[in-house]
């Protein structure tokens, strides 16, 4: 089986973009704090007009810079009360069975992230659902078969106490 699409884009690196000046990061900065900013409000916060603002940030999606906006959601008013990183080690870790096994993940809505890892494990996932016992399910019934997993160690997060979508980006 090839490399999937998905596998393939992330092994190539995308153009650097130009050097930004100091508007261009302050409009990436409001964006990361409220991406539902109006245009007025976000051009009076970078000391713009609203028509270049609009055209600087129409010119940082393009570029594929911002690569989506996006709600976060509440968990606990979802009924979701367990997250965990769970560490997968794959049985042979090739690039077939790596594409098999992001496949399948790909179909558990408790994944929210899958990272690749170098070092004793080989993926990294980031999971969430309502209780233990739902955890425990998601464990045994589904990771434990996916016909590539080799081994599973996981830990409960207790509580988050930041996260970040993307650095805070700073004028050099």
């Amino acid at each position: 089986m090839p490399i999937s699409s998905q596998r393939l884009e992330r092994l190539e690196r995308p153009e650097r973009l130009e050097k930004l000046d100091s508007t261009d990061i302050k409009i990436l900065n409001a964006l990361q704090a409220n991406a539902r900013i109006s245009n007025a409000e976000l051009a009076a916060q970078v000391c713009l007009s609203q028509t270049p603002c609009l055209r600087r940030l129409r010119k940082l999606e393009q570029s594929g810079l911002i690569e989506q906006y996006s709600a976060r959601l509440n968990h606990s008013m979802l009924g979701i009360n367990v997250s965990a990183f769970v560490f997968v080690k794959l049985n042979k870790n090739t690039s077939q069975n790596g594409a098999e096994f992001e496949a399948a993940i790909q179909t558990f809505p408790e994944v929210l992230e899958c990272c690749v890892l170098a070092g004793v494990h080989d993926y990294a996932l980031r999971v969430a659902m309502a209780d233990l016992q739902a955890f425990e399910l998601f464990l045994k019934d589904k990771l434990a078969n996916v016909h590539q997993v080799e081994n599973i160690e996981s830990t409960i997060i207790l509580n988050q106490t930041m996260a970040r979508l993307s650095p805070q980006l700073n004028n050099q």
